[in-house]
């Protein structure tokens, strides 16, 4: 059985030495400062958001972020975005990406939108946790509706009882289609925030964070709708590389 530390700082500042550590995985950890020498091996897999990468002395941060902008250029929409018609012309490519998306993911059966790719998102929890982003940074946020969290969200860092608390059930198996309508609903309601924006609105400082479990600081109103955009991009590239693997074996 896989031995597993969660939510742990013992490792923080630790020096491993001439160990095998074979098929570790770290995910959803701080990892500033990580550094990995003279170590040997194949299939190094390295994912997610770092300031400065460096490989063999070499800084590769720019030529990663520019590769992955290459090849998803709806990344650097939803980053760059600075004006109300460039938060619009992001979402008008979310939309398109997904649309399609979505019609390639049903051409495969519910099963495989279940299935898990390399310990990843499934293509249905990948939906549920674009609802939850949608629901705490759109409809909490920026809306303040009385009941933002829909109960199928799937967020993974927060602790149970701040998961009780926003009413999320994480056991939840809806399917596909059971899922996508509140997720197409919240996605009709960026729609028409992006549509109404002005730079006023934009400039505005939410009444809400979030949810509870995030930090108490000033959230505007450009901050939060740039947190959705970036989330859809960056699970849409996850979501189509995992479509590939759940074809290639279909």
């Amino acid at each position: 059985m896989t031995t597993e530390y969660v939510q742990s700082d013992q490792f923080r500042g630790a020096r491993i030495h001439l160990s095998d550590l074979g098929g570790l995985e770290i995910r959803d950890c701080e990892v500033s400062g990580l550094k990995i020498v003279d170590c040997h091996g194949s299939d190094v897999y390295l994912g997610g958001a770092f300031e400065r990468l460096v490989v063999n002395d070499v800084d590769v941060t720019a030529y990663v972020e520019a590769e992955l902008d290459r090849r998803h250029p709806a990344r650097a929409l939803a980053r760059d975005a600075a004006s109300p018609g460039d938060y619009r012309a992001a979402w008008d490519a979310v939309e398109t990406l997904w649309a399609a998306t979505i019609d390639r993911a049903r051409l495969l059966p519910e099963a495989k939108l279940h299935e898990r790719v390399d310990g990843e998102w499934s293509f249905v929890e990948t939906q549920r946790h674009l609802l939850f982003a949608g629901d705490a940074w759109l409809g909490n946020a920026v809306a303040e509706e009385e009941a933002p969290y829909h109960p199928w969200g799937l967020c993974s860092w927060m602790p149970p009882d701040a998961i009780a608390k926003l009413g999320l059930a994480l056991d939840a198996a809806p399917t596909l289609d059971e899922v996508l309508a509140p997720r197409l609903a919240r996605m009709a309601t960026m729609r028409r925030v992006v549509d109404g924006l002005t730079e006023a609105e934009l400039d505005r400082v939410c009444g809400r964070k979030p949810a509870d479990p995030f930090p108490d600081q000033e959230y505007v109103v450009r901050r939060c709708l740039k947190v959705v955009l970036k989330e859809e991009t960056e699970h849409h590239r996850y979501a189509v590389r995992d479509l590939a693997a759940l074809e290639a074996h279909a």
